[in-house]
């Protein structure tokens, strides 16, 4: 697996777009660097399960399987444990790659 998670990940252009493939269903969007995964997902009709949009209710879990990742902010609602495992929160998560991600729904 190869992926990363960061608060604080290297510096993307905003401008930057990337690539965001959902596995099992193989839907594909267009993430731009400067919206999170979650808004990238609703501007192109891809429906994501969500509710706080602001990371903390968990409704939107998902695994990152390939790509990277940064946060908006300090703080996601996951544990060490959770992050480490690849879990990630795309409604504060933004792509600094393409990424492929499994929305789990752990909240």
């Amino acid at each position: 697996m190869n992926m990363v998670a960061e608060p604080h990940h290297a510096p993307v252009e905003d401008s930057a777009e990337f690539t965001v493939r959902m596995v099992p269903h193989g839907a594909t969007f267009t993430a731009p660097a400067s919206l999170s995964l979650l808004e990238a997902a609703l501007l192109e009709g891809v429906a994501l399960p969500s509710s706080c949009r602001n990371g903390t209710c968990r409704t939107c879990v998902s695994r990152l399987h390939t790509g990277t990742i940064r946060y908006r902010i300090e703080w996601p609602g996951l544990s060490p444990d959770e992050k480490e495992e690849g879990l990630i929160l795309p409604c504060v998560a933004c792509a600094t790659s393409d990424v492929v991600i499994e929305p789990v729904g752990l909240g």
